[in-house]
């Protein structure tokens, strides 16, 4: 590891990745600062006066981009904030990126442009569906109340776990031999939607099924429960555009990053039904 007195910026620190690269930089003595509109100092995407700030005496930046670099205008504002950071002394950016999105893509072109351009050390982690969708994510409520409704197939996903992701992280972070590296991640296996909750019920001892529906009632669904149009429309983009089979495959990036496996849908929903997350 290098050893490094640098603040680590850590943007969406109080999410599902950023989170725990927080709480693993922390574990390790590094200084960090959580990069969310309830920080002090504040940091919010939509408001670039809370930039300068949320970068000042910053040497490293996880870049977890709110809600996703989907969605329109995400590759500018990326772009914008990476080159901020450089001016103002940032020299080692890790984005996170998704995996099938050709506009997550052009933010990892940007963002490595930039970064080339002040010689400095770049590395993306790219990744689709998270393990913890089921229990920290849009799909909890659900498996607590023991029926999943989703506008899904058979189209099979390789589920990959955010601890998996926050780790490559860390080490793109603090270690050297990470720079320029686009590391894919994935869960050692792919499982359609049905097979993953399947599991989640032979983890909780309990029925829990997945029921299909039509896009359109899911998309009414999700309005009639007061969901924000932005995230709905983002769930659309993911559920038609993404999950079509373009991600069918698994990968080497956690093996490459970390010389081990990634973590097993299954060793995972028995841990998280250890804790009682899907207890209704």
């Amino acid at each position: 590891m290098t050893n490094t007195n640098d603040t680590v910026l850590v943007l969406g620190g109080t999410g599902r990745t950023g989170r725990r690269v927080a709480d693993r930089l922390a574990a390790r003595g590094v200084p960090v600062r959580l990069g969310s509109r309830s920080a002090a100092p504040a940091f919010d995407w939509a408001d670039r006066a809370t930039w300068p700030e949320a970068l000042a005496g910053v040497g490293a930046v996880y870049v977890s981009y709110q809600p996703d670099l989907a969605v329109p205008g995400a590759v500018e504002t990326v772009e914008s904030f990476t080159r901020l950071a450089v001016a103002s002394g940032v020299r080692r950016v890790v984005l996170l990126s998704g995996r099938g999105e050709p506009e997550a893509h052009q933010a990892e072109k940007a963002v490595a442009n930039v970064v080339d351009g002040v010689g400095g050390r770049w590395t993306v982690v790219r990744a689709s569906w998270f393990h913890q969708n089921f229990s920290e994510g849009p799909f909890a409520d659900g498996i607590r109340e023991g029926t999943l409704y989703l506008p899904v197939g058979d189209v099979r996903e390789p589920f990959v776990d955010a601890d998996d992701i926050a780790d490559v992280a860390v080490a793109a972070l603090l270690a050297d031999g990470h720079a320029g590296e686009v590391y894919e991640v994935t869960g050692p296996r792919l499982l359609t939607f049905a097979e993953a909750v399947a599991e989640i019920a032979a983890a909780t001892g309990r029925p829990v099924s997945l029921v299909p529906v039509a896009l359109a009632e899911y998309v009414d669904a999700l309005r009639g429960a007061g969901v924000p149009a932005d995230v709905v429309s983002l769930l659309t983009y993911l559920f038609t555009e993404v999950l079509d089979g373009r991600n069918q495959s698994l990968t080497d990036g956690v093996a490459r990053a970390l010389g081990r496996a990634p973590a097993d849908f299954a060793d995972y929903a028995r841990a998280a039904a250890a804790t009682g997350v899907w207890t209704a």
